[in-house]
């Protein structure tokens, strides 16, 4: 398995990975901060503070904090795919993020 950077963060695994809203229509979510528990097609489920919290990905900007140090955004609409699905779906794109 390769190791996960801002090159191939959109087909790489989310579970386990911190996160903060970076940007949201839903105001009251930006700043929330967590780790990914759960993820479906449309939401990302962040555990943060003893509470968890369902976000929707499409009006979301998420930024992920990688196992390395670094961080990187993402717009929730460019992930917006089951997680299964996601890899073959945007393997070529993974170049051009970052």
């Amino acid at each position: 398995m390769m190791m996960i950077d801002k090159n191939n963060i959109l087909i790489h695994e989310f579970m386990g990975l911190e996160v903060e809203i970076a940007k949201s229509t839903c105001r009251n979510l930006i700043g929330k901060k967590g780790r990914i528990v759960n993820e479906t097609r449309n939401t990302i489920e962040i555990e943060g503070k003893g509470k968890t919290k369902i976000i929707p990905k499409r009006s979301s900007t998420f930024r992920f904090y990688l196992p390395g140090g670094e961080s990187v955004d993402v717009e929730g609409r460019l992930v917006e795919y089951n997680p299964e699905d996601r890899p073959k779906r945007l393997m070529k794109y993974v170049k051009k993020v970052g």
